[in-house]
C-alpha cells in the first residue's frame, strides 16, 4: 500500500464536509424544500428508466453535463497517474499502468458511499508502460522492449511473478513507444511499435531497428510473426466483437490525419518508414517502395499503384476531431446502452473522447466519427469500460510534456452516464444515393424535413513527405431531398456529388427532436471507402422543398471566399492573403520610412511553448515581428485584448472545416494582430504599431487546441 489513505485524504474530507455545511445553512426553508423535492424525483428517475429517457428528451438546449457526469479520482501525492493502460479485474479493482513503469492496483474506484479509492502498487521497475490486458489470472502489459506477463499469486495486489513473453530489439531512440496488447480469439496478442525519428528533419519517420513501425502478433509461449506495417504513432490497437484488428495512427509524415485503420496480415498502412524490413524473410508485406512518391495527391491515388496499401476505415480529421488519436474501446456490453458496440477513442491533444460507428461495404470497413467527451483534465491515452457496477467509463490520462487541452498534467477520471439518452446522430450509414442517419429520439418532422437543414461537405488529404497536410479538394455535396422513417429516427437524405475515398461531414442546423431538445452535438464524419450497390430513393418519395420559417444550416461566421469578407493585403510575394489590413501586414508599410522601431523574434519549443513567455514593447512604437516556427506541428501567433486569449481560443477551435481557410483566426475585435499558420520550419514576419494604451496584452497560438498552453504577455510600456 502507498501511505495511508485516510491520513492522505483527511483534509480533503473536512473540507468538504464544511463546505456542505455552509451551503447548507445558507439556504432558505424554500429552498432546502425545493431541494429536497427534487433529490426523490432523482431518485425516482434513476429507479425508472422510462422517466429518465423522458427527462432526456424535454428540455432546452442540450448540455453534456445533462448526460455523463466526470468525477477526478483522487490519489495520494507519491501516485503518479501517467497513465499507459487500464484494466479491469474480475473482483471490480482497476489496474492502471503508468509511463514510470509501474502498475497500480485501485480498490473502490467507483468511491462507494464517497470513500476514497485505495492504491497498492501491484509492479514497478518497468519502462514505459502502454498498454495493460487482463487474462486467465494474470496481466499483460507493453513496455518498451518486451512483452511481459505479470502475475499476482497469493491475492495480496502484488506481483509474485515477472515473466518475458517476448522481447525486440530497440535502439534506444526516445520514441520507440510500444503498444499494447490486444488478445485476439485464440489467445494471441497484437502489440505495436512506434518508429523513431531522424534526420533529414528530426520529425521524418525511421525504422532504427527490426518491426519499428510494424504490428506483431505474439503466442502466448512467445512466437512472433511480424504483422503488418505503415505504422508510424500506433498508440490505439484492439480486436473488435468479430475478431477484427484495428489500430489507431497520428499525423505527421505520409499521414494526413489521424485515422482508424482495419488490419490484415501483409497490409501497409501509409508510413514508409517501416518498409526498410519488407524484404527480411519473415516479413509478409510485398510492395514496389518506389510507389511510395511525394505527390501530394490523396492516399487513394497511391493504393490504386499499390495492392498492398490499406486505407482508414475512419478518418480522424486534425482539429476537428482532435490532434493525437490515441487508445480504442468498444463498448460490446452497452455500457452506454444507445451506443452498444460503438467504438470509443481517446484523443490526447483535445483532452476528449471521441465515438464511432463502422460497417463494411464491399467487404470493406468504413464509418463514421463523432464527438462524445470533451473537457477533461488531460490527454486522453486509454480508457475501460464498466457495466457491472455502474455505466462507466474510466479514462487515464497524460500529457508526456506534449500539452493537451486539459489543465493538469495526468490523472485519471470516471465518466458515469446518468441513464439520459442524448438527441445524438447515433448512426450514419451509406446509401447508394447518399447517407442514413439514425438519431436517438424521433425528430420533429416538420423540422426534419427542410432539406437545407443538413449540409454535407467532403474534402481529403495530401498523401507526402512533409508533417501533415492541410485539407484539400474540399467541395459541397448539396442535399436534394430527402425522407423521414414512420418512427421519425432515421433520415435519408439523397445526396449529390458523393465521392467515394473522400470524408463527408454530415452537419446538422437548428433540428429539435419530436419533444423539443436540440442536438448534443451536430456533426459526423463519413468515411466513404465505397458506396453501396443497391436501389435509390425515388425523387417522388423526396422531401424537397423547404418547409415555410424553418431553420437552417447556414453559417454566420464569414470566410475569405465571402465578397467583402477581408479586405486584402499583399504578401511578400505581390499575391492577396485573405485577412485584414490592419491585422496583418507582411510588407513593411511606406510610411515606416525610418524603419520599425524594434524588430521582435519569436520561435516555438517542443511542448506546445513559445521560445518566449514575456515581451516588453513601448506603446506606439512601430514592430517588426519575425514569428519562426521550428517544430514540427503547425502554429501561429495572434496578438489579442488583455485576458481575452481563452475566448479567442474557444473560438477559434469552433471554426470548423472553415478554420482552415480563416487560419484560424476567428472574426472578433479581441484579435489585434496576427500570422498565419506557418508550416513547421518557416517563418513569417508581419508589422504592426503597437497599441497607444499601456497594459498586459497577450500572444496566443489559435490553431485548434493550442492556445491552452502555447501563449505569452506582451507587456506594453508608457
Amino acid at each position: 500500500m502507498s501511505g495511508n489513505p485516510m491520513n492522505t485524504f483527511k483534509n480533503l474530507r473536512m473540507y468538504n464536509r464544511i463546505t456542505e455545511m455552509n451551503r447548507m445553512l445558507n439556504l432558505s426553508l424554500k429552498q432546502l424544500f425545493a431541494t429536497s423535492f427534487v433529490s426523490s424525483m432523482l431518485l425516482l428517475i434513476c429507479a425508472n428508466p422510462a422517466i429518465a429517457q423522458q427527462s432526456a428528451s424535454a428540455g432546452e438546449r442540450a448540455n453534456q453535463n445533462d448526460y455523463y457526469q466526470i468525477t477526478t479520482l483522487p490519489a495520494p501525492d507519491d501516485v503518479v497517474l501517467e497513465v499507459g493502460g487500464l484494466a479491469l479485474l474480475p473482483n471490480g479493482k482497476l489496474a492502471a499502468a503508468t509511463r514510470r513503469g509501474e502498475i497500480w492496483v485501485i480498490s473502490n474506484p467507483e468511491m462507494i458511499n464517497g470513500r476514497v479509492p485505495t492504491y497498492t502498487k501491484f509492479a514497478e521497475g518497468m519502462y514505459e508502460n502502454l498498454g495493460l490486458e487482463y487474462k486467465d489470472g494474470s496481466l499483460y502489459t507493453s513496455q518498451r522492449g518486451e512483452l511481459t506477463k505479470l502475475t499476482d499469486t497469493n491475492g495480496d495486489d502484488i506481483t509474485d511473478l515477472y515473466e518475458r513473453v517476448y522481447a525486440w530489439p530497440v535502439s534506444g531512440h526516445y520514441h520507440e513507444y510500444s503498444y499494447g496488447p490486444a488478445f485476439l480469439p485464440n489467445g494471441d496478442m497484437v502489440v505495436t511499435g512506434n518508429v523513431a525519428f531522424g534526420n533529414p528533419k528530426w520529425w521524418e519517420a525511421q525504422s532504427h531497428a527490426p518491426w519499428r513501425g510494424w504490428m506483431m502478433i505474439i503466442t502466448p509461449d512467445g512466437e512472433m510473426r511480424p504483422f503488418a506495417t505503415g505504422m508510424r504513432s500506433p498508440s490505439g490497437v484492439m480486436v473488435n466483437d468479430e475478431g477484427d484488428i484495428f489500430y489507431s495512427e497520428n499525423q505527421g509524415d505520409w499521414i494526413g490525419s489521424g485515422f482508424i485503420t482495419h488490419v490484415e496480415e501483409g497490409d501497409f498502412t501509409g508510413n514508409p518508414a517501416g518498409l526498410k524490413w519488407a524484404d527480411h524473410p519473415m516479413s509478409p508485406v510485398d510492395i514496389d517502395t518506389s510507389m511510395i512518391v511525394d505527390s501530394e495527391q490523396p492516399m487513394y491515388e497511391t493504393a490504386k499503384k499499390v495492392p498492398a496499401m490499406k486505407l482508414p476505415a475512419v478518418w480522424v480529421p486534425h482539429t476537428l476531431m482532435g490532434t493525437s488519436t490515441t487508445g480504442m474501446i468498444q463498448d460490446t456490453a452497452g455500457v452506454i446502452s444507445p451506443f452498444k458496440d460503438h467504438y470509443y477513442v481517446a484523443d490526447q491533444g483535445h483532452a476528449r473522447v471521441n465515438r464511432a460507428t463502422m460497417e463494411k461495404v464491399d467487404g470493406e470497413y468504413q464509418g463514421a466519427i463523432f464527438p462524445f467527451i470533451y473537457g477533461l483534465d488531460s490527454g486522453a491515452l486509454r480508457m475501460a469500460l464498466d457495466k457491472s457496477r455502474g455505466q462507466t467509463m474510466y479514462v487515464g490520462l497524460t500529457d508526456r510534456g506534449w500539452s493537451s487541452t486539459g489543465e493538469k498534467n495526468y490523472g485519471l477520471q470516471r465518466v458515469d452516464w446518468t441513464g439520459k439518452i442524448p438527441f445524438e446522430m447515433k448512426t450514419i450509414t451509406a446509401t447508394p444515393d447518399g447517407f442514413n442517419i439514425e438519431f436517438t429520439h424521433p425528430v420533429d418532422k416538420e423540422i426534419a424535413a427542410d432539406p437545407s437543414l443538413y449540409n454535407v461537405t467532403s474534402f481529403t488529404y495530401m498523401y507526402r513527405y512533409e508533417y501533415g497536410s492541410p485539407i484539400i479538394n474540399r467541395e459541397d455535396a448539396p442535399v436534394k431531398g430527402l425522407q423521414i422513417s414512420d418512427d421519425g429516427k432515421t433520415v435519408r437524405l439523397v445526396v449529390d456529388n458523393l465521392r467515394k475515398y473522400y470524408i463527408h461531414e454530415v452537419k446538422i442546423g437548428e433540428l429539435e427532436s419530436a419533444s423539443g431538445t436540440q442536438l448534443l452535438h451536430d456533426v459526423g464524419y463519413y468515411t466513404l471507402n465505397n458506396i453501396p450497390s443497391g436501389v435509390s430513393l425515388s425523387q417522388s418519395d423526396w422531401t424537397a422543398t423547404a418547409p415555410s420559417g424553418s431553420p437552417s444550416v447556414e453559417s454566420s461566421i464569414e470566410t475569405p471566399d465571402s465578397p467583402g469578407a477581408y479586405p486584402s493585403v499583399l504578401d511578400e510575394q505581390g499575391d492577396e492573403a485573405a485577412a485584414p489590413a490592419t491585422k496583418r501586414v507582411v510588407v513593411m508599410p511606406d510610411s515606416w520610412e525610418d524603419g520599425a522601431d524594434q524588430t521582435i523574434e519569436l520561435g516555438t519549443v517542443p511542448g506546445l511553448k513559445y521560445s518566449k513567455d514575456k515581451i516588453e514593447v513601448k506603446a506606439g512604437s512601430r514592430v517588426r515581428f519575425i514569428f519562426n516556427n521550428s517544430d514540427d506541428m503547425l502554429h501561429n501567433m495572434v496578438i489579442v485584448k488583455p485576458e481575452t486569449a481563452d475566448p479567442v481560443g474557444r473560438q477559434a477551435m469552433n471554426l470548423g472545416l472553415q478554420g482552415e481557410d480563416m487560419e484560424y483566426i476567428p472574426e472578433t475585435d479581441d484579435v489585434l494582430y496576427h500570422t498565419n499558420v506557418v508550416l513547421p520550419g518557416r517563418s513569417e514576419t508581419i508589422y504592426f504599431t503597437v497599441p497607444d494604451e499601456p497594459g498586459t496584452y497577450q500572444y496566443v497560438c489559435t490553431f485548434p487546441g493550442h492556445y491552452i498552453s502555447m501563449r505569452g504577455t506582451l507587456v506594453v510600456t508608457g
